[in-house]
């Protein structure tokens, strides 16, 4: 029997997920689920990092594992779970700790971004990347299907599994990132220098999976376009259209070039709101699905299954450490 190669990824509960989240990374998870041993985690407890309210917490988990689920992941192909049911996590994520270095984790741009201007920040706020590297190293993942933000966090992950190897002995897989080529970082639609995020303040600068049909029109229709009216793609002197053209191109299944040539002669306006309706036709499906999974009742027993497939396959990578470190009563784990 061919041994599949191990796939690991995750996203944070925390607000509503993106058109940014589901062309950079969601499309991804759903497509290397069928060529690949794949592990799809809700990040639970690096959202704790920041303050949430309980009870809407485990709400936007169940939320969010039945978008993955709206959008095309089977439970019965790739193992869906929540990262605290999975002790293994936290218990590998110290140990990381105590080989990652102070000077490498003050450097992860996503840090400076979330605690600029802020008096003080949670300590797990700045060492939840390697939590992070504990999440993709406790599967001996080879492939992290995650956007272009990520990027740097993988690098970090390597850095530390080859640290550890080298200090232990070979432990851990140095995992690769797969990032698409196009789409890996969707920028805001109201201001293209900064990705699409579901943090940002302000509603109108994304585009997000539950929004219904005419609000999408809506944030379509301000969205910001460049000074002339060509739709062109070049994300230097054009990259508002550029944005756009990307989105329009991930949405459609069509090349760039293919909607340049259809909108030659035609303005913003006309190109807007015909990705409006595209947005729409393509999201009312994945909504309608969304709304009868989460009424299932289902979801509580898929994570239930999902956590005790990733115990099973988190043991082994856990005891080995241990075993390395020298941690334990016993070195017969």
């Amino acid at each position: 029997m061919i041994q599949k190669t191990r796939v690991f990824s995750g996203i944070q509960p925390t607000g509503q997920i993106t058109l940014g989240n589901y062309l950079g990374a969601l499309k991804q998870f759903v497509n290397v689920q069928h060529t690949s041993d794949a592990f799809y985690c809700v990040v639970d407890l690096h959202a704790i990092t920041v303050p949430q309210d309980p009870k809407q917490l485990r709400e936007r988990i169940l939320d969010l594992t039945s978008l993955y689920i709206a959008v095309g992941l089977d439970p019965t192909q790739s193992t869906l779970f929540v990262q605290s049911d999975v002790a293994e996590h936290s218990e590998l994520g110290w140990i990381l700790q105590c080989v990652a270095h102070m000077g490498e984790l003050s450097r992860m741009t996503q840090y400076k971004e979330k605690s600029d201007g802020k008096d003080s920040v949670t300590v797990g706020l700045f060492t939840y990347p390697t939590l992070m590297a504990a999440d993709i190293l406790l599967y001996q993942s080879s492939f992290v299907p995650v956007g272009d933000d990520q990027k740097q966090h993988l690098e970090l992950t390597r850095d530390i599994a080859e640290r550890f190897n080298a200090r232990f002995g070979k432990t851990f897989t140095l995992p690769e990132v797969l990032m698409l080529k196009q789409g890996a970082r969707i920028m805001s639609l109201d201001d293209p220098s900064n990705k699409m995020s579901k943090s940002n303040p302000n509603p109108q600068s994304r585009i997000e999976m539950l929004d219904p049909p005419d609000l999408i029109r809506k944030k379509m229709s301000r969205a910001v376009t460049d000074s002339d009216r060509e739709v062109r793609y070049d994300p230097k002197l054009k990259p508002a259209v550029s944005n756009l053209l990307t989105i329009y191109s991930l949405s459609a299944n069509k090349s760039i070039e293919e909607i340049e040539h259809d909108y030659q002669g035609k303005g913003y306006g006309d190109f807007k709101k015909d990705l409006a309706e595209i947005l729409v036709a393509m999201l009312d499906p994945i909504q309608k699905r969304y709304a009868e999974v989460r009424n299932s009742g289902e979801i509580e027993g898929i994570l239930a299954r999902g956590a005790e497939r990733a115990r099973i396959a988190a043991k082994p990578t856990l005891d080995l450490v241990k075993r390395q470190v020298g941690l334990g009563s016993t070195q017969h784990l």
